[in-house]
């Protein structure tokens, strides 16, 4: 057994050096990193990995679940959906149709209350929070400068950056949006357990307000400027501004950089279920509001979907036109969905483990037209 000491040995002091090494440049989070994805075999986050992290719990009050409509279930899947369901790993598929529920059905070992990572979508709840924010007094308008919250942030070009240009992806921060690269910001926000001080050593190199560019830190960063303008946890103000007055039927996750910091991962990561993450959905297709009652002000929602710079995004919200047709969406990593058409009154909810091959980012993949194309076909067909 002496052969195999030295060996060991050797072993263990590498090892020890590479975390010494990974601490010295700041670069520690990388073990978080190969602990939960890496190590389970995956390149990047995945549908169930909230499992392996922090969260928050966001509780229901009054379910309301959602009702059948009178041909629930009638039409089975196009073969063309069946295939794109199988090729992509769906786990959910759900149609909505005035306001019932028209399909539904669910893959891979789900069913209709298995949580999954919402990933980019939370990006939509975030900003409508920043509309309810200006709703209630907290914040003055979408034009008020995030110097006002985030001290980091009064000098030079940052100081021209407003809450507003968080919401549109326009905030000029050298931010680097990369999914797959274990050395990027993205990544490193991932698995950070201090995302605040991480935003705050962000830099505002371009004139903040001029231009798109699809960046996970302005949300994280309007978070932040959402908690210090209401002085509450992200999470509460959530889960008393939408979660239990849509009458979610779910208690849902939100995953946290830690518990020391407690700061939601406000671009990504809440754990829920297709007819859950619908409710948001129809919630902007009337306008705001919800049984009657005026949840988020119209003119907010009215101003989220529509474009201010670039064709295809407005506050939070993905705009697509398709066959003639204004589609709003709620977009994830790994293609998570929920597709409005306000005028045909459909919500169509994807949720699964991959979408097709990306054609970069802010591009729609071709996924998404199967998705609204075959629920088209199926409610025509009925």
């Amino acid at each position: 057994m002496k052969f195999l000491k030295k060996p060991l040995k050797a072993f263990v002091i590498l090892c020890g050096l590479l975390i010494a090494i990974l601490y010295i440049t700041d670069t520690d989070y990388l073990i978080k990193a190969v602990r939960t994805i890496y190590a389970q075999g995956y390149t990047t986050a995945f549908l169930d990995d909230y499992k392996k992290f922090d969260n928050q719990t966001i509780d229901i009050s009054s379910p309301q679940p959602w009702p059948n409509h009178k041909n629930y279930n009638s039409v089975k899947e196009t073969e063309k959906l069946n295939k794109a369901n199988t090729d992509y790993g769906t786990v959910a598929y759900v149609i909505i149709k005035n306001d019932s529920i028209w399909f539904e059905n669910y893959y891979d070992g789900y069913n209709e209350n298995s949580k999954s990572n919402s990933f980019s979508m939370a990006k939509s709840y975030v900003s409508g929070l920043l509309g309810k924010a200006i709703m209630e007094g907290y914040i003055k308008s979408v034009d008020q400068p995030v110097c006002d919250f985030l001290p980091a942030f009064c000098d030079g070009l940052a100081a021209k950056m407003t809450v507003g240009d968080l919401s549109t992806m326009s905030s000029g921060t050298n931010w680097d949006e990369a999914y797959y690269s274990p050395l990027s910001i993205t990544t490193r926000a991932y698995f950070d357990d201090d995302l605040a001080k991480l935003m705050n050593g962000l830099k505002v190199v371009n004139e903040p307000g001029t231009a798109f560019k699809y960046a996970s830190g302005d949300t994280q960063m309007l978070a932040m400027v959402i908690e210090k303008a209401t002085g509450k946890k992200l999470h509460n103000y959530f889960e008393d501004s939408f979660w239990k007055p849509l009458g979610s039927e779910n208690q849902t996750l939100w995953q946290v950089d830690s518990e020391a910091h407690d700061l939601v991962k406000a671009y990504c990561c809440i754990a829920s279920n297709a007819k859950d993450f619908a409710r948001f959905g129809k919630l902007y297709k009337d306008h705001g509001k919800w049984n009657g009652k005026q949840i988020l002000d119209s003119a907010f929602v009215a101003k989220s979907l529509t474009p201010k710079f670039d064709p295809v995004y407005g506050y939070g919200w993905w705009l697509k036109k398709h066959n003639g047709k204004d589609f709003k969406m709620m977009r994830g990593h790994l293609g998570q969905y929920v597709i409005v058409q306000p005028e045909d009154n459909v919500i169509i909810v994807r949720l699964g483990h991959q979408k097709s091959p990306d054609e970069g980012i802010g591009s729609y993949t071709k996924d998404i037209s199967i998705y609204i194309d075959e629920a088209y076909k199926m409610m025509n067909n009925n």
